[in-house]
């Protein structure tokens, strides 16, 4: 309302202003044509004047546009032709994202030529043609989508290789994944399929290598990245190691191992284990040693007994071990088994009863039971068979067994 009272009241003030100057400065227009003539006063000859250019401006553009009919009819049919692409695409997209593909596919390939982004159209159909499960004709829209725009090289090709990884073509995939990395180097989507593509055909060495990139690019948890780079260290080491010339192979793999890796008790097992099948037992006993004084474990303490290195070396580091640790039945185990090698019978006689004494074990009482039968002293030796028979016994599994009523 107030912008109203405003607005009147500025038109009275300038139609006074406009009204106090026709009256002070006077004046007409006289036309002669011929005999005839025409006259008016100046301001209202000015209104005509002004009204004449109007209308003449106005017939002047309507006669321009009337020359090129064809054209504007061209112009306005592509327009209408764009919304109404628009408008399908739109529909086929909602049909895309509610699972109806085959409305989908139809909407957005009806729409591709007439759309301004017809890449968007190819692609999102190609989606729709592949959960329909017409791996062709998905394939013959991504080409579609390719030549419909200029550099959708990259685009087209992360699709196809969604594509591929879900048709379980997982070569492929990998082959056109390294051809985008290279191209698009450190590309999130790229790294995320080809962490995919990898695990799904066990490629456990080019895994190793990508963590990094996807740890940089904040693509993957420290404890997901923990966990697979140990599952892939793990696999490539049991690799190696089923061919023992190829030990250097394995050394290689520890030593590009994380340094938080090399802690772990599972690995360091394996590797042990691998360098002994490689001849390469005195790396072993090293190994062991040092992973002890950080990491005390049974397995460790125990595989360190089995090694045929230096034995009365192993036995005056085990015992020093001893000092610190005087009830660890494992390690008493394996002093035991170290005694034997050394050939002192009697000592081997005492870790091994001290061992069973912290923990009845059906391993200890086995190795008693072995020494005993072949020091001679069979009555003994009979005493640990049955106790270890008795403790194997119990960590069987409750399974069926045959009895009297049922034979």
């Amino acid at each position: 309302m107030r912008k109203l009272i405003l607005l009147i009241v500025f038109g009275l003030a300038i139609g006074a202003l406009f009204g106090q100057l026709m009256h002070s400065v006077p004046g007409y227009w006289l036309v002669r044509v011929g005999d005839t003539s025409f006259q008016t006063s100046f301001w209202f000859g000015l209104i005509l004047l002004l009204a004449a250019f109007l209308i003449l401006h106005f017939v002047l553009r309507v006669l321009t546009r009337l020359r090129h009919p064809v054209s504007r009819l061209k112009v306005w049919n592509s327009r209408t032709r764009h919304r109404n692409a628009m408008r399908r695409t739109v529909r086929g997209l909602v049909a895309l994202a509610e699972g109806r593909w085959k409305r989908a596919e139809r909407s957005l390939v009806k729409a591709a030529d007439d759309s301004s982004t017809p890449l968007v159209n190819y692609l999102s159909a190609a989606l729709a043609a592949h959960y329909q499960g017409r791996y062709e004709q998905a394939d013959t829209l991504l080409k579609r989508a390719h030549l419909s725009t200029e550099g959708a090289d990259s685009a087209v090709g992360m699709v196809q290789a969604q594509l591929m990884l879900d048709r379980q073509q997982f070569e492929e995939a990998i082959a056109t994944l390294t051809r985008l990395d290279r191209q698009l180097p450190n590309h999130p989507q790229v790294l995320k399929l080809l962490k995919q593509a990898y695990l799904s055909v066990n490629d456990w060495d080019g895994l190793r290598r990508l963590m990094p990139r996807l740890a940089q690019q904040q693509l993957i948890s420290q404890e997901e990245r923990q966990e697979l780079e140990q599952r892939a260290y793990r696999e490539l080491i049991v690799q190696a190691a089923r061919n023992p010339n190829d030990i250097e192979r394995v050394r290689n793999l520890w030593a590009d191992m994380p340094d938080h890796l090399r802690g772990d008790i599972e690995l360091i097992v394996l590797y042990t284990e691998a360098l002994v099948r490689g001849g390469e037992e005195g790396i072993a006993e090293r190994l062991l040693r040092h992973s002890l004084k950080e990491h005390w474990d049974a397995r460790l303490v125990l595989r360190y007994g089995l090694l045929n290195v230096d034995a009365a070396r192993q036995l005056v580091y085990a015992e020093k071990w001893l000092q610190e640790r005087p009830n660890d039945p494992d390690l008493l185990l394996t002093l035991g088994r170290l005694s034997l090698r050394n050939a002192y019978w009697g000592k081997a006689q005492e870790y091994f009863e001290a061992s069973q004494r912290q923990r009845p074990s059906g391993v200890v009482c086995a190795e008693l039971a072995r020494l005993y039968a072949n020091l001679g002293e069979h009555n003994k030796s009979q005493l640990y068979y049955r106790q270890s028979v008795e403790l194997l016994d119990r960590s069987l599994p409750a399974l069926p067994q045959p009895s009297d009523n049922n034979r």
